[in-house]
């Protein structure tokens, strides 16, 4: 039973899998709506944290090596920020859908929508990436983390008993553990 939450736990930190599918299917799979829910949103958090910490960090990198250069970075920096837009434009089709998040709705429509519909680490890569506050991103980012742990464990829940009572006895993940 242990490995199960721990499964949980590690799949929720994994970019492309996301608290948001594993939280149901491991309620599907007959754990507890809430050690799931809680696990999942440890283990998705911890992740987005230490990339919201490595963004900080090489963005400090990069900012303290451009004061060492001085001034023909400043220069090229100017044209940088002049073209960012364009260097957007050629992105990826979630880069286009979290700028445009971003543009519209600010940091936190991008960190409430942007879980669902980009993934939570795109989400906050972005976040950081368009000049946000790293105190900023990670607020944003909990608080929207949380209330997709809680959106998905509690629809997961009732739909699950509600469609497959007995789940808990009979779970798949459940079975293929004991």
């Amino acid at each position: 039973m242990f490995v199960s939450y721990l499964l949980v736990f590690l799949l929720a930190g994994i970019p492309l899998i996301e608290l948001i599918a594993v939280i149901p299917l491991a309620i599907l799979g007959g754990l507890s709506p809430l050690p799931v829910a809680i696990l999942g949103f440890l283990g998705n958090t911890f992740t987005v944290m230490l990339l919201i910490v490595f963004v900080d960090r090489v963005r400090g990198w990069l900012r303290g090596r451009k004061q060492k250069r001085g001034g023909v970075q400043e220069q090229v920096a100017e044209e940088f920020q002049n073209n960012e837009e364009v260097i957007v434009e050629q992105g990826s089709k979630k880069e286009k859908r979290a700028r445009v998040l971003f543009d519209k709705y600010g940091l936190p429509g991008l960190t409430i929508f942007g879980p669902i519909l980009v993934g939570s680490h795109i989400t906050a890569f972005m976040g950081m990436s368009f000049g946000s506050n790293k105190s900023l991103v990670s607020g944003w980012m909990l608080a929207s983390l949380g209330l997709w742990t809680i959106a998905s464990a509690v629809a997961a829940n009732y739909g699950v008993s509600f469609f497959v009572p007995n789940v808990e006895e009979n779970g798949f993940l459940i079975r293929l553990f004991q």
